[in-house]
């Protein structure tokens, strides 16, 4: 029974890493896709959005502000993740990852934080950043 539980506890993680990722991908995936609604609905109400451009911090309801018109043209961003990495809060309602990122812009990184609040995983922030 010990080491069912030990095999069953190490499997944990990985089926929340899946989820994660699961929902990160199609939040990326919905801007690509230029739909509106399941992009900012994966979101917390106080999501922060920092992106490439010194001083760009961006409330949720700004963001959505100034990303509408480009969601409405059909015409987002495309982001996909092709390396990333989680780490987790010891009450698993937490989480945080880093990804390198296949972009337009080229050498793109993301960082982003997840909270886990009434059983639902949401972003409560995310950090675009093109190193150079």
């Amino acid at each position: 029974m010990k080491k069912m539980m030990l095999v069953l506890f190490g499997f944990v993680p990985l089926v929340v890493n899946s989820q994660l990722d699961r929902l990160v991908d199609d939040w990326h995936k919905a801007a690509s896709e230029a739909n509106f609604d399941a992009y900012f609905g994966a979101l917390t109400d106080d999501f922060i959005f920092l992106g490439t451009a010194p001083g760009e911090r961006w409330s949720k309801e700004e963001f959505a502000s100034f990303s509408k018109p480009y969601f409405d043209k059909g015409q987002a961003w495309d982001f996909k993740s092709k390396d990333r990495h989680w780490m987790f809060s010891a009450d698993k309602k937490m989480a945080w990852f880093d990804e390198d990122l296949e972009t337009w812009m080229e050498g793109c990184r993301g960082s982003g934080i997840l909270v886990k609040r009434k059983g639902e995983w949401k972003l409560v922030y995310y950090n675009l950043n093109r190193p150079h």
